[in-house]
């Protein structure tokens, strides 16, 4: 089957998935501009309880740590922030879409869930030390679901990816991203940026995740987005935050250290920092799933 055949038969598969919530492409909208203000977004949210009642969860959990506890939504959009809300409300909907996995004990999806909140955080706090704070809560989403391919294949071509996961156990250096292509003809990254594509995401969310394993900088990719992917990916498996949803290591590429202007020092207070937030982070995951 060639990457045309492939590439269809896995569209296919990702129209049987079940449709975003309503909330999604809303706030997507929302994230694409300066349309909505705080108000409206709330407002949006409400309507659905669901994502209301984790969005307080989070807003209560150690992650944040707010000495009195919030009972409302309006509260806790001041406190977490416009932008940060659009991306849990994001995120959230896609997770809750993609909900269903099946258990696997080489591929726990709670190890790929608490992987993918300690990148976020990574991608977070790496973009403010390099002075790129704007497109925060877009590198937040960017962050939670760069692995979301992973689920589709895992769902989908369960047999296939199976035969990755076994097969990366046996390389010297680990890379789930080359089992897959040997396997199944394409990467995870790749697999996510199609599903997104797909749920009308923008090109700035889309495109980092669909290169972070990819060589160079693709056509229509913001190179820093992609170097914040990439460093971040790596960082967390260094403190051994989520490091059973990552099957396999990720090396910091100094191209990408250049490309962000971070040296050595950087990285280790950046690790100093996830191992500080460990207890937060897995209390955020807690919230939200």
């Amino acid at each position: 089957m060639n990457r045309d055949e492939l590439r269809a038969k896995i569209f296919s598969k990702i129209d049987e998935l079940p449709t975003l919530p309503d909330v999604v492409p809303k706030v997507l909208d929302a994230m694409e501009g300066a349309r909505s203000n705080a108000m409206q977004v709330t407002e949006i949210i409400a309507r659905d309880p669901a994502l209301t009642s984790k969005i307080l969860r989070v807003a209560n959990s150690a992650y944040y740590g707010f000495p009195q506890e919030i009972a409302d939504l309006e509260r806790a959009v001041t406190l977490l922030g416009f932008s940060m809300v659009r991306s849990l409300a994001v995120s959230m909907g896609v997770m809750q879409s993609l909900g269903s996995a099946r258990p696997s004990s080489r591929f726990p999806m709670e190890g790929l869930w608490m992987h993918s909140l300690a990148v976020a955080t990574a991608i977070k706090a790496l973009a403010r030390r390099c002075d790129r704070s704007e497109g925060g809560e877009q590198l937040f989403v960017i962050g939670l679901l760069h692995d979301i391919g992973k689920v589709v294949m895992d769902q989908f071509f369960a047999d296939l990816f199976e035969e990755a996961l076994e097969k990366v156990e046996h390389m010297e250096p680990p890379r789930l991203y080359v089992a897959e292509r040997a396997v199944i003809g394409f990467d995870h990254g790749e697999v996510g940026a199609m599903l997104l594509k797909r749920w009308m995401f923008p090109e700035t969310i889309v495109n980092p995740i669909g290169a972070h394993h990819q060589e160079g900088v693709p056509r229509g990719t913001d190179p820093v987005d992609l170097a914040l992917l990439r460093v971040s990916d790596a960082l967390p498996q260094s403190v051994g935050l989520g490091d059973r949803g990552s099957p396999s290591m990720s090396d910091i590429c100094k191209d990408d250290m250049q490309v962000l202007g971070v040296e050595t020092k950087d990285l280790e207070s950046l690790q100093a920092l996830l191992e500080e937030a460990r207890e937060g982070i897995e209390a955020f995951f807690s919230a939200i799933r």
